[in-house]
């Protein structure tokens, strides 16, 4: 099964293959010496890479996931093949237009553009900070600013509603 796992602005495609009991990954199509084993049903996971052993916490559900590595959290999206090949007829249908959700509760600490404003696929929209980290939340495709639901100062939860475009 294909996964597509976007951390930022970046985004990789992630393929998991079991085969006779044992489990292939490849990232963006390079394989993977990777091994892990579950440390407890809370979301620890002990991973294995090239004779390394690391902790890993994973927390979210199916689309939104974070993961604390050596004391760095990462937010990160997932999508499988048929949620990412449905998102983007949603996304071609809309041109571009749609409601941006906080992917991890936090605090918009400056929005970047104003309504009316047309913006970039890629270009910031507003700046999140969480955990002590600031996130750029980017367009995901071109569009118009229609409406902004958070202002700055404001804290979100994850799935809040944050900007919502106009396909142009």
């Amino acid at each position: 099964m294909k996964y597509f796992v976007t951390i930022g602005s970046r985004s990789h495609e992630v393929e998991l293959i079991e085969r006779l009991g044992e489990l292939r990954i490849s990232v963006d199509g390079e394989p993977m010496d990777l091994n892990y084993d579950e440390a407890d049903h809370l979301g620890q996971v002990v991973l294995l890479h090239e004779g390394q052993s690391y902790a890993v916490s994973v927390e979210g559900d199916g689309e939104t996931v974070g993961v604390t590595l050596a004391g760095h959290h990462y937010a990160m999206e997932l999508e499988d093949e048929r949620e990412r090949a449905a998102h983007l007829a949603e996304r071609a249908a809309s041109k571009g237009g749609g409601v941006i959700k906080a992917v991890m509760p936090g605090v918009v600490v400056e929005i970047l553009v104003a309504v009316g404003e047309s913006v970039t696929e890629g270009q910031p929209i507003l700046i999140l900070e969480a955990m002590k980290m600031q996130n750029e939340i980017i367009a995901p495709a071109d569009g118009v600013v229609k409406a902004f639901h958070a202002n700055a100062g404001v804290a979100v939860a994850a799935g809040d509603k944050l900007v919502t475009l106009a396909g142009e």
